[in-house]
């Protein structure tokens, strides 16, 4: 393709050939990275005002932390077309790191979900076993 004023730095055959843009498990992917970093920043700014124990504090970073690594690998999964492990980074973002945000922000009324934590860890590591046999 020759150069001139009117070509393009970057051609796009068609946006949508290979499904990003209508695939649900990139959003999500994107949705949880963006909440993610909201998340991070209302932990590190937002609840040293109410929360005083480091510890509740540290949990509550790691939470955010791993969901945002696992919404890149989510990405990941999502482009190279494996749902298994899109469903398995799903559920173990949302038992892993929601089960620490509830137990951190209000643990007596969360305390039943403690075993869930382990359970969605269980799930980010199948996410990358399966990502990995794909």
């Amino acid at each position: 393709m020759p150069n001139s004023e009117t070509t393009p730095l970057l051609v796009l055959r068609n946006p949508n050939a290979n499904g990003r843009r209508n695939n649900l498990f990139w959003t999500l992917a994107c949705l949880y990275g963006a909440s993610a970093v909201g998340l991070g920043a209302f932990g590190a700014h937002g609840l040293k005002k109410t929360i005083t124990d480091p510890a509740k504090l540290a949990n509550f970073a790691t939470a955010a932390h791993y969901q945002l690594v696992h919404s890149v690998a989510m990405l990941v999964a999502a482009q190279a077309q494996n749902p298994v492990s899109c469903v398995l980074f799903t559920a173990g973002m949302t038992m892993f790191s929601g089960s620490l945000y509830a137990l951190v922000l209000d643990p007596a009324r969360f305390r039943w979900m403690g075993p869930v934590t382990p359970l969605g860890g269980l799930c980010l590591i199948g996410g990358w076993i399966t990502l990995l046999l794909k």
